[in-house]
């Protein structure tokens, strides 16, 4: 939901041209009639207006604005395009709203004026005459109609006139959409769009006049944001995994060279690291694309298909890591273990790091989670434990993860050095026993779900306009 900024002073009001600008009241008056705004674009003109003797960056927009959800590249833009249509302005030859290329935006109407107390009319302008106004739910309607179906997505008209529906009344916006041509895919936007306006009523579509057919679009429109939120989303949980990978592989060697009877010499150190980069970046990989497409896809539910899409994620790459460490050492050396690590390891903590990232970052109205500073370190840390447990319980079971998969590969080859009997002596175990494969397991969960987490609620970058 939409988190208002907080005005500069309890009735401050600013007057331009034939509007008045109320903060405090939320409210945006042209020649004394309100003039309907969703929340976040409110937000984002009374941002402009007070920063008006200065250009501000799309990323502060972005974080003021949006600071509680990711959003892509052109939510900016739009909101800027539905400001400029609000005021009567003209992006080429603008009064209002100016583009500072490869920058931001600037306010730049030179007559403002903050005053106090209860809005009046503007000066010169006189009470609007008994003669009905523009009825706004049948402009926004109409809006939203008009689209050719391949236009419909987040960064066009229709999106931001859904949103200008649930504003004015999401119940009245229903029952005058009706049946009318298009309203299969208007009822679609208006259940997607319900989740980034305050107060937006519900839009149900089982049941309603063509239900199904809405149902598919709005699946078809939430599969391809998907698909560009999702792209830099799992690749930065995949970065994370591989960071972390890096890490562990390295003090896992250092552990491992330093132990009693350690056979292992330094050029250890790149081995392991190189492939705990690997495992961690690939699993992470598989994982974070299923928990950036569950943030997505699915907003009413969003705790059970993050669980859910997490394990079908990290069971898939799981699998298909299996199959190749199983096929490659057979082809190379005409052997290889079985019990490698694989689909069912990877379907535990993608399960695991999908839970520890619910509880980390709840969110009632769905969506993608944007913790920053202490909070993004604390879902870092909740993921870790949750894959932690998950880790121990798996070894428990008597499946095996990385450590203990390289240990099962490393006794079917002599002169291996990364056995790890030295460290499970370390441990009180004369080879690996049911000890050293729970502190490993803990081991690999905790790091692989923090690298995850950390990477994961990284916020995209925003190409500049």
């Amino acid at each position: 939901m939409s988190h208002p900024l907080p005005p500069p002073g309890p009735q401050t009001r600013y007057r331009f041209a034939d509007f008045v600008l109320a903060p405090a009241e939320r409210k945006l008056l042209s020649a004394g009639r309100e003039v309907p705004l969703i929340p976040r674009y409110f937000d984002l003109l009374v941002l402009l207006v007070e920063r008006r003797q200065q250009a501000v960056h799309r990323r502060e927009m972005l974080e003021k604005v949006w600071s509680d959800v990711v959003v892509s590249d052109g939510a900016v833009s739009q909101a800027v395009r539905t400001l400029r249509r609000t005021l009567g302005d003209d992006g080429v030859e603008p009064a209002f709203i100016r583009t500072v290329s490869r920058y931001g935006y600037q306010f730049i109407h030179p007559e403002v004026s903050e005053e106090a107390g209860a809005a009046r009319p503007a000066a010169g302008s006189t009470s609007p005459p008994s003669a009905p106004a523009v009825d706004p739910f049948e402009a926004a309607l109409a809006r939203l109609l008009a689209v050719p179906p391949t236009a419909a997505s987040e960064d066009d008209g229709p999106r931001e006139a859904a949103e200008t529906l649930h504003t004015l009344g999401t119940a009245e916006a229903l029952r005058r959409l009706g049946r009318r041509p298009g309203h299969q895919r208007a009822r679609a936007l208006l259940r997607d769009t319900r989740w980034d306006v305050a107060g937006a009523g519900p839009v149900p579509l089982l049941g309603a006049p063509g239900g199904p057919r809405a149902l598919g679009i709005l699946l078809g429109l939430r599969l391809r944001r998907a698909a560009r939120l999702a792209e830099s989303r799992w690749a930065a949980a995949s970065g994370g995994g591989a960071t972390t990978g890096v890490l562990a592989g390295i003090l896992g060697g250092l552990v491992l060279l330093w132990s009693p009877g350690s056979q292992a010499s330094a050029s250890i150190l790149v081995g392991l690291a190189l492939v705990g980069g690997v495992v961690g970046g690939v699993g992470a990989a598989g994982v974070g694309a299923g928990l950036a497409v569950a943030e997505v896809l699915v907003r009413s539910y969003r705790r059970l298909a993050l669980v859910l899409f997490g394990a079908l994620g990290g069971g898939a790459v799981g699998l298909l890591a299996h199959l190749l460490a199983r096929s490659t050492l057979q082809g190379v050396f005409g052997q290889g273990p079985a019990a490698i690590g694989g689909g069912l390891e990877g379907v535990g903590l993608g399960a695991a790091a999908g839970l520890g990232y619910a509880l980390a970052t709840p969110r009632p109205e769905g969506g993608m989670a944007s913790p920053r500073g202490w909070a993004r370190l604390w879902a870092a840390l909740v993921t870790g434990l949750s894959c932690a447990l998950g880790g121990l319980a798996l070894t428990a079971s008597g499946a095996n993860l990385a450590g203990a998969s390289l240990n099962l590969m490393a006794r079917s080859f002599q002169g291996s050095q990364v056995r790890l009997a030295p460290l499970a002596r370390l441990l009180g175990e004369p080879d690996l026993g049911p000890t050293t494969r729970s502190v490993l397991g803990a081991w690999e969960g905790g790091i692989f779900g923090s690298g995850l987490a950390f990477g994961l609620t990284r916020r995209p970058r925003q190409r500049p306009s």
